[in-house]
């Protein structure tokens, strides 16, 4: 067992803590986080944590706001009660799509959250495919980048072993993250052109790359309410792809995501439990869940020991 070393949990996603806790070996905190009954956050840590590194796993997923405030009281508990150092581990790192004014007189709420979990008592953040690479600046604190790319590949390997495969961005913003894939796949890449009028509302205009007669794996950070995959999917389908796939990181499936889902011609859907899937999600027969625990528990491990966390991903 790693002396000085504990793994605390919000309410967000227990069960993920629960197997970082199992990986690396020690039994998980005793944190008592609940809420008053006008909705106020409340938490009691239940031992001393004085000198000790303190690892708080809580993704800021729906509700996003209760889970963010969640997050920071939890911070905030551990800093006055005098940890050794305070981790935060956010496998879901939620407001990262306003990573930038995209219009005048907009926020910029990914810098805000940074700065929030920053203020509360954070002296280094561990996340998971962050949705803008560029949100790991908004921290003036350390902030260690996983990817998901080693649990995504042990399983595309055995799942598209002998098959003519074409890893696809479905935008421009994805190639680097579709190019890295098709390389270990030794696949092809392909990118869907589109244009969103609004949020949460796009259009798949074309298809750049060969897709006809292959299996097509649509790859992305997160799915939200499923509007880009559905329609990029029935392109690619329309296109010849044999097979069309999805993978993403971040299963937030939010509003008519599940029902777009069902009715779409994508045969399956390959997520992580960064987010734990609702009851919907979980009866859907096409969505393959696959573990981040071992991932997360062998980076929590090297943060302790001080070791690379970079060579997980070489």
């Amino acid at each position: 067992m790693l002396k000085g070393l504990t793994i605390f949990s919000g309410n967000a996603n227990r069960p993920l803590a629960e197997e970082i806790c199992r990986h690396v070996g020690i039994p998980i905190g005793a944190m008592r986080v609940g809420a008053f009954s006008d909705g106020e956050c409340f938490v009691e840590i239940g031992e001393n944590v004085r000198g000790v590194h303190c690892f708080v796993v809580q993704p800021t997923c729906a509700p996003v706001n209760h889970n963010v405030m969640e997050l920071l009281v939890m911070l905030d508990a551990l800093r006055r009660a005098s940890a050794g150092s305070i981790i935060a581990v956010v496998p879901y790192f939620g407001y990262a799509r306003q990573d930038r004014k995209v219009k005048p007189r907009t926020p910029i709420s990914a810098k805000l959250v940074a700065d929030l979990i920053s203020t509360a008592g954070a002296d280094r953040v561990l996340s998971v495919d962050l949705h803008a690479g560029q949100i790991q600046g908004f921290f003036n604190i350390p902030f260690d980048h996983l990817y998901a790319l080693p649990v995504m590949m042990e399983y595309m390997r055995e799942r598209f072993h002998g098959q003519e495969v074409v890893i696809v961005s479905p935008d421009a913003g994805g190639v680097e993250r579709a190019r890295a894939y098709s390389k270990r796949l030794n696949a092809t890449l392909a990118i869907i052109d589109k244009r969103r009028d609004a949020p949460n509302v796009s259009e798949v205009m074309n298809i750049i790359g060969e897709v006809e007669g292959k299996t097509a794996v649509l790859l992305d950070d997160m799915i939200d309410t499923a509007g880009t995959l559905t329609q990029a999917a029935e392109a690619l389908r329309k296109a010849g792809a044999k097979h069309v796939l999805a993978a993403a990181t971040h299963p937030v499936l939010s509003g008519p995501a599940m029902k777009r889902i069902e009715e779409s011609c994508l045969e399956e859907l390959i997520v992580t439990n960064t987010i734990p899937l609702h009851d919907t999600a979980r009866q859907c027969k096409k969505i393959i869940g696959l573990s981040m625990g071992k991932l997360l528990g062998e980076a929590v491990k090297r943060i302790y020991h001080g070791d690379s966390i970079s060579s997980l991903f070489e």
